[in-house]
């Protein structure tokens, strides 16, 4: 059974935050520096940037959990035009079951109840598979850019959009 709750406390958001560390390190390590990846997971993912980004930045943060296990979260910003979804991401053994389109699904629905007709996010430009899913569910690509985030790294992003 798959389930998506909002983090509604700091514990919440702590507990994904710990989740977010293992899964970017399985994930970007083909994309990114490992130093990259814990520079990142520091400054975006840790549990005093999920707390500051729900607190002051208008993020909602929710864990996506199959039989009660801790397997996957979603972080949304509720932007003035249009929803950003800034993370959707799975735990590696749990992907191929269909969970991240119902993940998609549940960004759909939020979007439509907050009264949004757009979803837009960024995409690493050398993550083929991962732009490749966001092409097959109706994202189209709207811009490109390269972001310094610091300490010598940038994000070089392909920005995607869906209407929703």
């Amino acid at each position: 059974m798959i389930e998506i709750i909002p983090c509604i406390n700091d514990a919440m958001l702590m507990e994904t935050a710990t989740l977010a560390d293992a899964i970017w390190h399985e994930y970007f390590c083909s994309l990114l520096t490992p130093d990259q990846i814990d520079y990142m997971v520091a400054r975006f993912q840790s549990p005093e940037a999920m707390i500051r980004q729900v607190d002051q930045e208008h993020y909602g943060y929710w864990q996506v959990r199959q039989d009660g296990q801790l397997i996957g979260y979603i972080g949304l910003q509720f932007q003035k035009d249009r929803l950003f979804l800034s993370k959707l991401y799975l735990r590696k053994e749990s992907s191929g079951q269909g969970i991240a389109s119902g993940m998609l699904q549940m960004v759909y629905d939020t979007g439509r109840d907050y009264g949004y007709d757009r979803v837009w996010l960024t995409c690493n430009k050398h993550n083929r598979h991962s732009l490749d899913v966001y092409a097959a569910k109706g994202f189209v690509q709207i811009g490109e850019d390269v972001t310094d985030i610091g300490q010598g790294y940038v994000m070089d992003d392909y920005f995607l959009e869906r209407v929703i």
